[in-house]
């Protein structure tokens, strides 16, 4: 039997943090039925592969409020776990907010900053506020870190959370997920003491590096041993004392003339088997196909 089998989770989210997590929720066993406005959620036609990847194998439910406002109600009486990612207030108008449902429901908002913060957002701006962008900025981030890590992945733990001690009070919960305070926590380690950029660009052996044939390596011995032997099968000894130098760059650049004499397979060919933790920018295609994903 899978861990969430008979947990019924009515999801009233739109776009990725909360679909993303009922996902997740319904892999784990449970039944999630999607609570839809009669347009559908609106990421079906702003992205639709993202929506069928996010909510194949969901129940849906068309929720026309004029109609029937009641339906929404309704659905939330028969959950284990009601999701919501509304503004602060709105699911308190709609009647399905944390005190309309019954006390033994798991109750989740995901928020973009927190119970009583109305400010509109998206996942770039939740990563701006929250200190992620700082070190790369202005380049763009390729996932939605905040919406999927901050948001929806903070969210599943909260609900199993609930969920396990309602198995011991019988007493569900009201759990506020802030996306920004999330993804602030993600990186906040920083604020104790480790170098700023130490792993986003400060460090030659920490970094990216294009080849001959327009692919990139990624190149990350920061322990001296394995900074030792990438040197040694590049033909560059004379760079093992220089890992730590002041000057980073003068470094790198020597690293990317180096890696750009060769294409990426025949630098994955001569570290294949070695300590050197060194390795591909693979396209997504080429991930899947190695680790059937």
């Amino acid at each position: 039997m899978e861990p969430l089998a008979g947990i019924v989770v009515a999801d009233f989210t739109r776009y990725l943090p909360g679909p993303f997590a009922s996902r997740e929720l319904l892999q784990r066993g449970a039944r999630v039925v999607r609570v839809e406005p009669p347009a559908g959620d609106p990421m079906r036609d702003v992205a639709p592969g993202w929506h069928e990847a996010l909510n194949a194998g969901k129940e849906s439910v068309t929720w026309d409020l004029d109609r029937d406002p009641e339906v929404g109600r309704s659905m939330c009486a028969q959950a284990d776990v009601v999701l919501e990612g509304f503004r602060p207030g709105v699911a308190e108008r709609l009647g399905i907010g944390a005190r309309d449902v019954p006390d033994r429901v798991v109750y989740c908002s995901i928020t973009g900053f927190g119970p009583d913060d109305r400010r509109a957002g998206h996942d770039l701006n939740y990563q701006g506020w929250a200190g992620l962008l700082h070190d790369t900025a202005p380049a763009l981030p390729p996932v939605q870190i905040a919406d999927l890590a901050g948001g929806a992945l903070y969210a599943v733990v909260e609900i199993l959370s609930a969920l396990l001690e309602r198995e011991r009070t019988g007493r569900g919960k009201h759990i506020v997920v802030s996306m920004t305070h999330n993804t602030h926590r993600l990186a906040a380690h920083r604020l104790q003491g480790e170098p700023e950029r130490t792993l986003t660009g400060a460090l030659a052996c920490y970094r990216i590096y294009a080849t001959a044939d327009g692919r990139h390596l990624t190149i990350t011995p920061v322990e001296p041993k394995f900074w030792e032997r990438l040197c040694e099968l590049i033909g560059r000894v004379d760079l093992v004392e220089r890992q730590y130098e002041s000057d980073q760059e003068a470094l790198a650049a020597e690293l990317a003339a180096v890696f750009r004499e060769r294409a990426l397979a025949d630098w994955l060919e001569l570290f294949e088997g070695e300590d050197v933790m060194a390795g591909p920018v693979a396209t997504l295609a080429e991930a899947r196909a190695s680790f059937g994903g």
